[in-house]
Order: structure tokens, then C-alpha cells, then sequence
């Protein structure tokens, strides 16, 4: 019975990925994807079972997890994970899935234990996975074959990601690509200054579309365009051929600031860039000025513009001379989006004397509620019958002609395999 049941169930999920591949396959070159690929819950699991639950998801930064004990935890798709600090120093992911009934050991967002206690019937396991104590088991009861599932768990410049998947793709690409670009922020010696989770209720696609263009920033985001220019250049994938931007990338790079693009040849799933900013503006803020009075890097450069990188499917970044922010996107389902956003500064930045945390936040937290926004009423219109994806601006939106190339050449690739 248990096997006519799994190869029923096998049979339903060849056929719901066959329909996905199909959908997938009509999105006409440079134009929105069509509407199931936003709406339907079957391509929202197919969506989980081939990007989500294979590729590298971005958790957290390893300062937020200086000491032993100290953990976080996400929800990467159907896996809840907790990334913590070993005993050893050693940072490790684990399936926060208590190995007796399966209880999420850890339960709150982040937090600090000497031993991970599962509060469910007290199942105790050591910071590196091990079971230590699980009462009333028995004598015979073996606790080496009951220590929490590892996940994969690699570091790059403070940013921390993990992998859910049985084998994960390389990632030394990405590693070697981007190092150069992030090491000179001195991102391990930040902290966080704040941090706000918004949940959008929109599909996690149309959440990227939204952030690879600013087709839509003077007329949504003024507190944003008191900084930031888009410079459409390299705003997709193409080379500068602007005199100004590649003066602006001379002088960042003589000062030890890498700043041209580069990106993931192979597919596009990262890029890394630096931008200037408008005229007279060196920070995200409302007037342009810096928000803190502590540089993150040692280039001697006043104004170094925005260093911007993102990595599909859940991040994007941006660095600044005094400050920096690290974005992350988790699906929670067909329609809903949970958006993260930490603001990075120097880790002995006192709020208050260094900075003041309105003028540092005001920026971001206007903008991501505006996106929040715009996401919402796109994801109320694609549900329609009657939406019709349209073409893409040759000039403006390029940035999300790639995400969802990327999105759809990924797709393919996997559901054929």
C-alpha cells in the first residue's frame, strides 16, 4: 500500500513538473513572466524544490554569532535550520528538527544557549550536533545515531550561507569573485545597528524583479533619490562605456576599492558593481552626509559611492564608507515574502555619539515599506486572468530581464534533468 502510494506520489510530481517547465517555457524573450509563475502553488513548490531547497541561501553574518552558544535560525522552504557557534569556534547549520518527534530546538529568531535544548522533552544536544541526554530512552537507547541533521554552512566576508540540499554546488566561484570586493569594508568588524523584517504579501520573484530596476524610483522612492542614481550602464549586464563612471571607477580601484563589474559567467546568479552616488551625496541619507562618523574601509576616498551585489535567489547588498546593508529575502509562500534588512556599521560605533539611528535608517525603511507597496498591487494584478505579461524597457530594465532570464534558464536546466 505505502508503495503504490509513493509511486502515486512520484507520478503527481513529474506531472506538476512537467507543467512548470511548460509555463516556463512560454515567457516570451525580454517580457514579465507569465501569471502562474507568480500565482500557482504548484510552481511555488517546484520553485522551493529546485532553487530554494538546492542553492545557496544567505542566513545571517558571522558577527551576529561572535561567541559560543550564540545562534539564529531561518526557514529556508519547508527546513527550518539554526546556524550556531561551536564550542570550537567552528560555525555549523543543523535541521532544527529535534531528532525524538522532531520539536524545533531552537524556537526564537536568534539567541545564546551552552547547550541546545529542545522544549519539547528536554533532548540536549551539544553546540556541534551531538546528542548528549534524551530521558526515559533506556539503556540500549544510542545516542550517536540521534545528533541534529547537519546543512551544509559556508563563510564568505562575514555573510554566512547554507544549503539544504544533499550535495551543494561549489561555492568557490562566488567565494573568489567576491571577496575582493567585500574584504576592504571591513564587514568582520561591524555589528548590527538595527534591524527590520517586513513581510510582503508577493511572490518572492516579484520581490527581486522590484529591487533589479529603479524604473520606479523618482516617482516611489524620494527619500532614496536624495542619494541614489541608477547609472543604466550597469544596471543589467553590460560594461560601462561612460566616461564619468569609468573616472569613478579609476579612482575607487587606485585606492584599493575593486569596483567594476564582474559577474557570474556561467549563469548570472551574482554580480558585483560600484556606483556613484547623486552630486554631493556619500551616504544614504536624507541630506546626503554620512550617517556615521566611523568609516568601514581605509581607502582615504570621501565619497566611494555604493558597492552593490546581489546573489539569487535571497540577497542583495549595498556598501557605503560608513555604513553598509545586507538584504535577505525567504519565501513563505505563494504570495508572501519575508523581506530582512540589517544596517552594518563599525562594531565600536556608539548610537547616539556616532550615530543617530533615525538618520541612518530613515532612508531604507521608507523605501523597503514604498517596495513593500508596489510589490503588493503587482501581485493583486498578476493573480487576474485577464494580466498579460508585457515587454521590458530596453533602456531601464535590464537588471530584471536578467533575474528573470536567470530564473528561467535555472528552471529549465533543473526540471529537465
Amino acid at each position: 500500500m505505502a508503495e503504490h502510494s509513493n509511486k502515486q506520489q512520484e507520478s503527481i510530481t513529474v506531472t506538476n513538473k512537467i507543467k512548470t517547465l511548460d509555463v516556463v517555457q512560454q515567457r516570451k524573450p525580454r517580457h514579465a513572466l507569465p501569471r502562474e509563475l507568480y500565482s500557482d502553488g504548484k510552481v511555488y513548490r517546484d520553485d522551493l524544490e529546485q532553487l530554494w531547497h538546492k542553492e545557496w541561501i544567505f542566513a545571517g553574518h558571522t558577527f551576529e554569532l561572535e561567541k559560543p552558544g550564540q545562534y539564529l535560525t531561518l526557514q529556508i522552504g519547508d527546513y527550518p535550520i539554526v546556524v550556531v557557534r561551536g564550542a570550537d569556534g567552528e560555525l555549523r547549520a543543523f535541521h532544527n528538527a529535534c531528532r525524538h518527534r522532531g520539536s524545533k530546538v531552537c524556537q526564537a529568531a536568534s539567541g545564546k544557549s551552552a547547550k541546545l535544548v529542545c522544549p519539547y522533552h528536554k533532548w540536549t544536544f551539544d553546540l556541534d550536533g551531538k546528542l548528549l541526554f534524551a530521558g526515559n530512552m533506556g539503556s540500549d537507547f544510542d545516542t550517536s545515531n540521534h545528533g541534529l541533521k547537519p546543512a551544509h554552512c559556508e563563510v564568505v566576508e562575514s555573510y554566512v550561507f547554507v544549503c539544504v540540499a544533499e550535495t551543494a554546488p561549489d561555492f568557490e566561484p562566488f567565494r573568489q569573485a567576491v571577496t575582493p570586493f567585500v574584504a576592504p569594508h571591513g564587514l568582520e568588524n561591524c555589528k548590527v545597528a538595527y534591524e527590520s523584517n517586513l513581510v510582503e504579501k508577493g511572490n518572492w520573484k516579484l520581490v527581486f524583479e522590484n529591487n533589479r530596476e529603479c524604473y520606479h524610483c523618482d516617482g516611489s522612492h524620494p527619500e532614496l533619490m536624495n542619494s541614489f542614481v541608477e547609472n543604466l550602464s550597469v544596471a543589467g549586464v553590460a560594461d560601462a562605456g561612460d566616461p564619468e563612471l569609468e573616472a569613478f571607477w579609476d579612482r575607487c580601484e587606485a585606492a584599493g576599492l575593486p569596483s567594476r563589474m564582474a559577474m557570474d559567467e556561467e549563469s548570472g546568479q551574482y554580480r558585483m558593481t560600484r556606483i556613484p552616488l547623486s552630486s554631493k551625496a556619500v551616504s544614504y541619507t536624507m541630506d546626503g552626509k554620512p550617517a556615521v562618523s566611523r568609516r568601514l574601509d581605509e581607502s582615504g576616498v570621501e565619497d566611494i559611492g555604493a558597492l552593490l551585489y546581489f546573489h539569487y535567489p535571497n540577497t542583495w547588498n549595498h556598501f557605503l564608507g560608513d555604513h553598509a546593508l545586507s538584504f535577505r529575502i525567504l519565501p513563505l509562500g505563494p504570495h508572501e515574502t519575508l523581506v530582512t534588512t540589517k544596517w552594518l556599521v563599525p562594531k565600536d560605533a556608539k548610537e547616539g555619539i556616532d550615530y543617530d539611528l533615525d538618520h541612518l535608517t530613515r532612508v531604507w525603511l521608507a523605501t523597503n515599506d514604498q517596495d513593500r507597496q508596489l510589490v503588493e498591487a503587482t501581485q493583486a494584478g498578476v493573480i487576474s486572468p485577464a494580466y498579460e505579461p508585457g515587454p521590458y524597457s530596453d533602456l531601464a530594465e535590464n537588471g530584471v530581464c536578467q533575474f528573470d532570464d536567470w530564473y528561467c534558464e535555472t528552471m529549465k536546466k533543473k526540471l529537465n534533468s
